[in-house]
């Protein structure tokens, strides 16, 4: 009986030790979307989005498509990818975000678009996926009040691989205490 009352006990303080709000990222292949990774329902990120994957992303259930890239990156297709979203009915928000010289006022304007809740859940993309994960990093931080180690073990999990990108997101945090 003892044995058992320990081994409960000891289940239970694991279990509350855990935090409530974490989720877990998984990587799927999306046919037309490099690196994608999902953190359960709350959000996706990843890389270059072709048009053709839009009615994918519907599927799946997102609301919105946050679209990080510049227009005149190779193989960017702004303005197929957002018929594609009207078409689909996604909302569809293009933000770019330089990774030479990231512009803080893009984040305040991703974290207005991502915490919308007629956008959610969003599927946040770039090139590779590291813009659209940091940007998660700071909306983790800033808004959900994550600590910065937790937030950006997270946004690695989500395809954070970029120093230049992560440096930005850990400098826009260190600004905004």
């Amino acid at each position: 009986m003892r044995t058992r009352f320990a081994l409960l006990t000891a289940f239970a303080a694991i279990a509350l030790a855990q935090p409530a709000s974490a989720q877990q990222v998984t990587k799927e292949a999306v046919s037309g979307i490099t690196n994608f990774a999902r953190l359960e329902t709350t959000v996706a990120c990843g890389g270059a989005t072709t048009p053709e994957a839009v009615p994918e992303l519907k599927k799946m259930g997102f609301a919105s498509i946050i679209n990080l890239r510049l227009a005149d990156e190779r193989g960017a297709n702004i303005d197929e990818e957002a018929a594609a979203a009207k078409a689909a009915g996604i909302n569809f928000i293009h933000l770019p975000l330089n990774v030479a010289n990231p512009d803080p006022t893009v984040v305040d304007r991703f974290l207005a678009a991502v915490t919308n809740p007629a956008n959610t859940p969003a599927y946040i993309h770039c090139g590779g996926g590291s813009r659209a994960a940091a940007m998660w990093m700071i909306k983790r931080v800033e808004v959900d009040k994550w600590d910065e180690e937790r937030a950006l073990k997270e946004a690695e999990a989500l395809g954070l691989a970029n120093s230049t990108v992560k440096d930005f997101a850990v400098n826009y945090i260190h600004a905004h205490k």
